[in-house]
């Protein structure tokens, strides 16, 4: 794979209507939704695309690349430390429980951390909530919905980069459930698919909730997981700072994850089991995330 820095085009490439894995068809069916590992394995397995195949450029796990991003967060630090102390206090005052949320997440190469996130759902004394967020499945506090919305509950994760757990950009980390594949660089707190996908919980709220965990298991996360892989590949210090630029501008694009909800509802109203039609699905999205040389070579 090429680590030819990404040129001025990176996010105006061409559109492409073949970057979905053609195992998408067969790996989540109406008649069969029960959410398991075998099947997310074998819908891995299936995917014409090996993950382990896909090195990281050589910018991705760099020193300088770690320095770049605690430089990054020391520099934010003053504007960013008393946003949070405003966002703590608010928390605390609009509902019961600690302000910060902390959860087990799975870091570089396997190893576990604890990631920090500022608390958005009612505090419950056992683990009800449901795995996968949307925007009417949990209990939310009454500022959740709007830190979620804006990202904001996402900023404690600064002193998770400052710690080495994570990057400033990166696939985001998942819980030990979640994860389809090891990461071979650190999570970020944002990403490619982090943008593309940045309006996830609205337009998830449209799944059927008995298809929820079964629909995001084997087509959501996988393609997620590819996005970022790919992106990884040819990351270099520019194409960082694009998607920071991106993410704090707030410049998100949700038409791949609109592609994808919009196949199985229609495939449902027409009462179909099964979706072939996936795989000429246009995700333009996507395509426009990438470099036009990695559209054409690598899918």
């Amino acid at each position: 794979m090429s680590t030819k820095p990404f040129d001025d085009d990176v996010f105006n490439s061409a559109h492409s209507s073949s970057f979905l894995p053609h195992y998408l068809s067969d790996s989540w069916r109406q008649d069969d939704c029960r959410p398991s590992k075998a099947r997310v394995l074998s819908a891995k397995a299936d995917s014409s695309y090996d993950l382990m195949e896909i090195r990281p450029s050589p910018w991705s796990n760099s020193v300088t690349r770690r320095v770049f991003d605690c430089a990054w967060v020391l520099l934010a630090l003053p504007v960013v430390a008393p946003l949070c102390l405003v966002i703590a206090a608010a928390v605390r005052l609009t509902s019961h429980g600690p302000a910060l949320f902390l959860q087990e997440r799975m870091g570089l190469n396997g190893r576990t951390f604890t990631i920090f996130k500022f608390r958005t759902m009612v505090h419950l004394a056992e683990n009800t909530h449901h795995p996968v967020t949307t925007a009417d499945n949990q209990l939310f506090t009454p500022i959740g919905r709007f830190l979620r919305r804006w990202k904001l509950d996402e900023l404690p994760q600064l002193l998770n980069v400052l710690l080495g757990h994570m990057s400033l950009v990166g696939s985001r980390p998942r819980i030990p459930e979640h994860v389809i594949s090891r990461l071979s660089c650190r999570p970020g707190i944002t990403g490619l698919a982090t943008i593309v996908f940045a309006d996830e919980e609205v337009v998830l709220a449209r799944v059927p909730p008995d298809q929820l965990d079964a629909f995001y298991l084997t087509v959501v996360l996988p393609m997620k997981r590819q996005l970022d892989a790919r992106y990884m590949a040819r990351a270099t210090v520019f194409s960082d700072l694009q998607i920071l630029v991106k993410s704090v501008l707030r410049r998100w694009d949700n038409a791949a994850l609109e592609a994808l909800i919009s196949m199985p509802l229609a495939a449902g109203q027409r009462g179909e089991t099964s979706f072939e039609e996936f795989d000429t699905v246009p995700v333009t999205a996507c395509a426009n995330e990438l470099p036009q040389s990695e559209q054409v070579s690598a899918f």
